[in-house]
């Protein structure tokens, strides 16, 4: 991850970098890739939730925590104590900071909804959020924001009108004297497909954990992934031919062979899909998963290979016994490499 960091910024430059680890630092553990990257000088985090914040904190990072979800009234204290700076993107927000009775300024940053239809005040009310949210001098207004929709695809249209619609907000902003610290509104996608989008900050998430946002971006950084995902062999059986393998007897095999059992499942963050075209690897041969992929195990046909009870197989990333793209599969099944990523449950144990 630290590799990836460096090669981030050496693209962007003396940019500042906010590095997104919400969902648990996409399945990584957020606690310890937050560690790796403040070592690396990164000052700037984006979580969630405040809950994620405070995690962080209570772990002892001290670089700037922005909180991406919607504003609640109920934790403006927490976000206070914890030094979070807060996503602001409604009037009812900016009604519940001038409501708030703090000892400090909340550190805050102004959302608008330039196209993804999501947080963000309406381009429409786009003025007046701001004029509002200006006179408010309980709070520090450090950054003005906007998100792309479709900044990872091969189609920029969509993600060049929401840009100009930005630099519209930020004429207005200029106009009413408002001088935020960071402008940002590029994301990963974004930073590798319209570098223009960059201004003074640049969230990345995907690209640290070494997947790029999709095929229709360049791939000429050389990032790697940082998750390698294993599980170990259970039992192996021998079996007949004709013998149905999992729920919905959907497999059967062909001739007698041996079975392995390996202790991961949907609920692990193996995708269920997967089972039609996937595989694992062992000492760089691949064996096809036979049969639906089971809350807490899946099967694959080893036949005559020398797999033994307490062999670790690779579900995906890289080691000694080869590799799988995360990117592969997920495209395999129709799907994301942050949708695989992220669903990496709490039981795999993580080693760093």
């Amino acid at each position: 991850m630290a590799n990836n960091y460096r090669l981030l910024k050496n693209e962007v430059g003396d940019i500042p970098i906010m590095a997104t680890v919400k969902a648990n630092g996409y399945g990584h553990g957020a606690v310890q890739v937050a560690k790796t990257l403040e070592k690396e000088g990164i000052q700037h985090f984006a979580v969630f939730t405040i809950e994620e914040g405070i995690e962080l904190r209570d772990a002892g990072i001290t670089a700037d925590i922005l909180v991406y979800s919607r504003l609640n009234p109920h934790t403006l204290s927490d976000a206070e104590t914890h030094n979070l700076l807060l996503n602001v993107s409604s009037f009812d927000d900016l009604q519940a900071l001038k409501a708030h009775q703090g000892d400090n300024k909340l550190r805050v940053h102004l959302k608008v909804d330039t196209g993804m239809t999501r947080l963000g005040i309406p381009l429409e009310q786009a003025e007046e959020f701001l004029q509002q949210a200006h006179q408010i001098d309980t709070i520090e207004i450090e950054g003005l924001y906007s998100h792309f929709a479709t900044a990872d695809e091969g189609d920029l249209s969509y993600a060049n009108d929401q840009l100009n619609k930005f630099n519209d907000v930020l004429a207005i902003a200029e106009k009413l004297g408002m001088n935020p610290t960071f402008i940002h509104c590029s994301n990963s996608g974004a930073m590798l497909n319209l570098p223009e989008s960059r201004f003074n900050m640049i969230r990345v998430g995907m690209l640290l954990y070494g997947a790029f946002p999709s095929d229709e971006v360049p791939q000429d950084l050389s990032i790697k992934p940082v998750m390698t995902f294993t599980a170990p062999v259970v039992e192996v059986r021998e079996v007949k031919a004709g013998t149905h393998i999992s729920y919905g007897g959907v497999y059967t095999t062909k001739e007698d062979t041996r079975i392995a059992v390996v202790q991961a499942g949907f609920a692990d963050g193996v995708p269920r899909p997967w089972y039609v075209d996937g595989f694992v690897k062992f000492k760089d041969q691949n064996f096809k998963i036979t049969g639906r992929i089971c809350m807490d195990q899946l099967m694959i046909d080893v036949g005559s290979a020398d797999i033994q009870y307490g062999d670790e197989v690779l579900i995906f990333g890289s080691n000694e016994h080869g590799t799988i793209d995360v990117n592969e599969i997920a495209n395999t099944i129709n799907s994301t490499s942050y949708v695989l990523l992220t669903a990496i449950g709490i039981r795999p144990k993580r080693v760093y």
